[in-house]
């Protein structure tokens, strides 16, 4: 289904959640296949580097792999010390916390963090209590700014926009950056009603024993980061290492596929999780069951138009260019279910508009309409 070489093959399975018998093998037959110095060369373009370490630390000469493993442990302590002291401050405030994606992963589920990858550290909160925790943050330190400078930094526009970046200088002199949102996913693409509320999925969550900040329920944590991973067309930065998000999540905690099945029909996101879950499911073995794919399949024509652009683009390599303008705007058009999807994320419900824009009178929906148009070809986007 996907055209890997023989190299990247081996590096799926030595990077996989597979026994670490299994996983040494694989990592010593990826090197041989390309010579040490650009193994290492090609993990570090994709940020495998540190977890292909883990898989064969016995067996990997050049000592950049294990300087990678220790920094990234390094950075990610320091990550999870600022989460705990976050979450902290907002329980006795009253403000429950959850840690999303890779945070939630590293601090919740997977054993090392040396073999967590993050750019940032991704929390949700109600809507209800986003002033409140906005100003604990400031309050704690952190300093309230977006990295791309198209963004407006203003309350206001984080309330709209769905979540607020903050940043802080670590004791190591990083600078960690710590995203808020009231939505979980927050793509321009996808609407907001195929998102869980965030009500839904705190009242769902679950406790992470040594910390006050908790994590997304087996169901929620997949289809979360399976719709993120989607938001990212598979394959743009941080590209790759997020479909190792999935096989993390399936193999660490029990979903219940039914309850999942019913939530991604419900929310009408078929053929975007199905995306998400086929390519782990190839790549690294990944125990999703058949039945699952078999019930959110897309129509045979997408699927070969979907894989067959997957597969020129490329999964590897995120810095490079993946897709001109033109090409994105359709390619996640054939992410929708069906037209009818479609259509209603390009041209939302008036109360949707109203709330979204501030929309003071039914006479100026026609610019917000053109202003949201305008926002979705050519706003934030990363190719």
């Amino acid at each position: 289904m996907f055209r890997l070489d023989v190299g990247q093959r081996e590096l799926c399975v030595a990077i996989s959640t597979t026994e670490s018998s299994d996983r040494e093998k694989h990592a010593v037959a990826f090197i041989q296949h390309m010579s040490e110095t650009a193994a290492f060369e090609f993990a570090q373009d994709n940020e495998l580097d540190a977890i292909l370490f883990h898989s064969a630390p016995a067996l990997l000469t050049n000592s950049g792999w294990e300087k990678s493993h220790r920094a990234l442990e390094a950075r990610l302590n320091e990550y999870m010390a600022c989460l705990d002291q976050v979450a902290e401050t907002f329980r006795l405030a009253g403000i429950p916390l959850v840690a999303l994606k890779n945070g939630g992963i590293a601090r919740g589920i997977y054993p090392c963090p040396g073999c967590c990858p993050m750019g940032d550290l991704d929390t949700l909160i109600e809507p209800r209590h986003f002033r409140r925790a906005h100003q604990l943050l400031l309050e704690s330190g952190y300093t309230f700014a977006y990295r791309a400078a198209i963004e407006e930094n203003s309350l206001e526009h984080a309330e709209q926009a769905g979540g607020a970046e903050y940043w802080k200088l670590l004791p190591s002199g990083e600078k960690l950056w710590l995203e808020l949102q009231w939505r979980p996913v927050a793509g321009r693409w996808i609407r907001p009603d195929q998102e869980p509320p965030a009500e839904e999925l705190l009242a769902r969550s679950l406790p992470i024993p040594g910390t006050s900040a908790r994590l997304l329920a087996p169901e929620d944590n997949l289809l979360q980061v399976c719709l993120h991973t989607a938001k990212h067309s598979y394959v743009r930065a941080p590209g790759f290492r997020l479909h190792l998000d999935v096989d993390r999540i399936v193999h660490y905690q029990p979903v219940d596929w039914q309850v999942f099945l019913q939530r991604v029909i419900q929310l009408q996101v078929k053929t975007a999780v199905y995306f998400s879950l086929v390519i782990p499911k190839e790549i690294f073995n990944t125990p999703i069951p058949q039945n699952v794919l078999d019930t959110l399949r897309p129509p045979a024509w997408k699927e070969r138009l979907v894989l067959a652009w997957l597969n020129r683009v490329g999964l590897f390599n995120p810095n490079q260019p993946k897709f001109g303008r033109l090409g994105y705007i359709l390619f996640t058009a054939l992410l929708y279910d069906d037209l009818g999807g479609l259509l209603h994320s390009i041209f939302p419900d008036k109360v949707w508009m109203r709330r979204q824009y501030a929309v003071a009178s039914d006479w100026l929906l026609p610019y917000y309409y053109l202003r949201r148009w305008f926002d979705l070809v050519f706003r934030r986007l990363k190719t």
